[in-house]
């Protein structure tokens, strides 16, 4: 394999074996042992997140949704209305909101951080599908280099045949025209 792999590395990607990275390596062995490159990372990941990522995750998710803006929205209002008109006098925020202003700090301060977290794993599962669609575009290449090569043999092959059957033919004609010459010489 250790020659075979050498071999492939020098007519595919014109470079040393010695001088692939990893992913390349793998391409190449799964080239040459005719297995699949493919794979789904999603899957790979998911089973890998903590309870802390899959909530970072739903949070991000809800956090940045338009159900949610919208419900916030309405939540401000509701508690707009509620603390100026209806409890007046006897609100327990009166305006300008102190206590709102300091929930809203506070749902900020830990909601920042979380979505932050959720768009790290987000980044680095784009970096692995990135790194992922490169082997697979790679070994594409590569199968389509040893189609072109299978090809470009068969059709050398199918010129040799047919030389080999013109030579064949232009004997048999030679023959042909000899025993016809002597066919009229004789009459």
């Amino acid at each position: 394999m250790r020659k075979n792999a050498a071999e492939l590395a020098l007519r595919w990607l014109k470079r040393d074996i010695d001088h692939l990275g990893e992913a390349e390596r793998a391409v190449l062995k799964s080239a040459a042992e005719r297995t699949a490159l493919s794979k789904d990372i999603n899957r790979t990941l998911k089973g890998k997140l903590s309870f802390g990522d899959r909530l970072a995750d739903a949070i991000a998710r809800i956090g940045g949704s338009w159900s949610f803006i919208l419900g916030f929205l309405a939540f401000l209002g509701i508690w707009a209305v509620l603390n100026v008109w209806l409890l007046g006098r006897d609100s327990f925020d009166p305006y300008p909101f102190i206590f709102l202003n300091l929930l809203l700090s506070m749902l900020a301060a830990l909601q920042a951080p979380v979505i932050m977290m959720s768009q790290n794993r987000q980044a680095q599962r784009d970096r692995l599908d990135a790194a992922h669609d490169y082997e697979v575009n790679l070994k594409a290449e590569i199968e389509i280099m040893a189609l072109h090569e299978k090809l470009d043999e068969l059709r050398h092959q199918k010129i040799v045949e047919m030389h080999e059957e013109i030579h064949k033919i232009a004997v048999d004609l030679d023959q042909l025209t000899k025993r016809l010459s002597a066919i009229q010489n004789s009459q």
